[in-house]
């Protein structure tokens, strides 16, 4: 996949304003009080300031998070970073891990693992619904900075083709059916994480777990409450998302 990364910016301004850029594009850009061209902003070096109507604004190079969280499409719920981060220090995924994922959705956690493996890794992930395969490969090269990535249009109930992963990501409705399948996939010791919304969900994981021979780690919940960036009135939000998923951490026993 050829990236689009270098060309992506994040325009900041006044109230909070932020907008996620592609240069590539010949279309005007919107702002809050008129507009620019893609080739007046292409001049501009990220950390450096731009005026339209006498408002102030700056530019940054766009990072993995305001990617994930201001420009990536989705049909889906995604990972949040919150989650996504966490996730990746569990699995003990570093650059030229071998890993596996179901399913893509909308590819924001596919994002963050290719960067995380870096050149030298690779992800495979694998998602069953076509209109969400064509949205996450959309999404993927809009992004993807390393060519590490194999997409699967397939469910994992009808097998997992590698094997002697480092470690698996589930997101999927029911984690418990597919079990026996991430195993084979798995090296020994290998890590497993699973992500569900609800704990029956929780409850059924845990006990396909233990069936399938698996050491459970860990489950938990992620919370972030943010705060208002008022030096004078240090505060939080008034509104937070409370719930996102649960976590289950486990590890492949022989």
């Amino acid at each position: 996949m050829d990236s689009k990364i270098t060309t992506k910016r994040v325009i900041i301004g006044p109230d909070n304003f932020k907008k996620v850029v592609d240069l590539s594009s010949t279309s005007k850009i919107g702002l809050p009080k008129g507009q620019i061209d893609t080739d007046f902003l292409s001049q501009i070096k990220p950390g450096n300031s731009f005026e339209v109507h006498g408002v102030k604004y700056y530019v940054l190079n766009c990072d993995t998070f305001d990617y994930i969280m201001h420009s990536l499409k989705r049909q889906t719920q995604i990972v949040y970073p919150k989650e996504g981060a966490y996730i990746a220090m569990r699995l003990d995924i570093f650059p030229g891990k071998r890993v596996g994922e179901a399913g893509t959705g909308s590819g924001a956690f596919t994002v963050y693992l290719s960067r995380a493996v870096g050149p030298y890794g690779r992800v495979y992930t694998y998602e069953q619904r076509e209109e969400f395969y064509k949205l996450a490969q959309k999404n993927l090269s809009e992004f993807l900075e390393f060519d590490n990535v194999i997409m699967y249009n397939k469910s994992i109930n009808d097998g997992i083709k590698e094997r002697d992963l480092d470690a698996f990501f589930l997101d999927v409705r029911k984690p418990w059916e597919v079990l026996e399948e991430v195993r084979k996939a798995l090296k020994p010791a290998g890590h497993l994480g699973i992500l569900v919304p609800t704990t029956n969900q929780v409850s059924e994981s845990l006990a396909a777990l233990e069936k399938n021979g698996f050491y459970i780690s860990e489950v938990s919940e992620i919370m972030l409450r943010k705060y208002k960036l008022i030096p004078q009135r240090l505060r939080p939000e008034d509104l937070m998302v409370g719930h996102t998923g649960y976590l289950i951490f486990a590890r492949k026993l022989e």
